[in-house]
């Protein structure tokens, strides 16, 4: 895993008639701007992440790596994520997050190198 750090930002954006966020990471892979959407674990994680950003459109994203293995003896690995913020009494606040599709994901482990 890298020491890269990513920033998780926010938008508005309508869909049927109402207003919602949306979560993602943008960087640049082989040259290209690319841009992987993020998505909280459940959905009750909208409130959570609305705590977080408290008004800020940026908060840092947290890879934590991780390493199972399976019943036939295969190592797997990967990185969990979280959005994480201090405030100013350095409070943290955390919420697991995932990636929006399968693209996502691989965009995601792109920008993590």
């Amino acid at each position: 895993m890298s020491d890269k750090k990513l920033i998780v930002e926010r938008e508005k954006f309508e869909y049927k008639g109402k207003e919602y966020m949306g979560y993602f990471v943008k960087g640049i892979v082989k040259g290209r701007e690319v841009r992987a959407t993020l998505k909280p674990q459940d959905i009750n994680g909208y409130t959570v992440l609305d705590l977080i950003f408290d008004g800020a459109n940026e908060v840092e994203l947290i890879a934590k790596p991780y390493s199972i293995t399976d019943d036939n003896g295969n190592v797997i690995t990967g990185n969990t994520f979280i959005v994480r913020s201090v405030d100013e009494n350095g409070e943290v606040y955390e919420c697991p997050v995932k990636h929006s599709r399968g693209s996502d994901k691989v965009l995601l482990n792109m920008l993590m190198k």
